[in-house]
């Protein structure tokens, strides 16, 4: 059983962060790289906990959701990945959240 926490503390801090932000600042793309990762992030514990079927996508729920969105599709991540994953996994997974964080203002 990996430590999710690496990932649980990256994903809140950068929800967060994205909470945070101002409107204009969502719409120069914060928000479409959010809700990227958050797709990346669900799309990964869908193929954890459910292997062979194909992952559904998470909807677009608005400039303002994405925040919450991050949350709890990694927090998702993290229990699949507690349940089924390894710690390699669990350390791609932080690097990615890790690296959108850099990526946004």
């Amino acid at each position: 059983m990996p430590d999710v926490t690496p990932l649980v503390t990256a994903v809140e801090a950068l929800a967060d962060r994205l909470r945070a932000l101002p409107q204009s600042t969502l719409r120069r793309g914060a928000a479409a790289t959010a809700l990227a990762l958050a797709r990346e992030l669900a799309e990964a514990a869908q193929r954890l906990e459910e292997p062979g079927r194909p992952p559904r996508e998470l909807p677009d729920a608005g400039l303002f959701a994405v925040g919450d969105q991050l949350a709890v599709t990694g927090h998702d991540l993290a229990e699949a990945l507690r349940a089924h994953g390894t710690e390699r996994q669990v350390g791609e997974a932080v690097a990615r959240v890790r690296a959108a964080a850099r990526a946004l203002p």
